[in-house]
């Protein structure tokens, strides 16, 4: 059984930048999917990105692009959110999901969440 602890949220200003994290234990990490939704108060949950197995060419939604990083270390069964240059729009809960196939982490159908980490965007 997979678990997914996500860290690293808080409180940021418009224009700033957080960095979250993900740690995975009880699977081959490698062998892994990931990615990243959020959760606003009172809206469905939405797909930030995801990552292959080899960590290239994370897929993001469009209104991230350009703003949010997703990363991952296989050595260290981590994965990684950067988001820069945000607004209060970002405002969010944001899970860490995870899952054998690709299609099932950016479809948010996957076997395994974490808790989730509160990113809030103010002045």
């Amino acid at each position: 059984q997979v678990q997914l602890v996500e860290s690293g949220g808080g409180l940021a200003q418009p224009g700033g930048s957080l960095g979250l994290s993900c740690v995975a234990s009880g699977g081959t990490f490698s062998r892994l999917a990931m990615g990243w939704f959020r959760q606003a108060p009172g809206k469905k949950r939405e797909f930030v990105g995801a990552v292959n197995l080899s960590g290239r060419n994370p897929t993001y939604v469009d209104s991230v692009k350009g703003r949010f990083t997703i990363s991952r270390d296989n050595a260290k069964n981590t994965m990684y959110l950067q988001l820069n240059n945000l607004k209060p729009e970002d405002t969010a809960t944001y899970y860490c999901t995870a899952a054998d196939k690709f299609f099932a982490v950016a479809a948010g159908t996957a076997n395994y969440w974490g808790q989730g980490t509160q990113v809030t965007v103010s002045s």
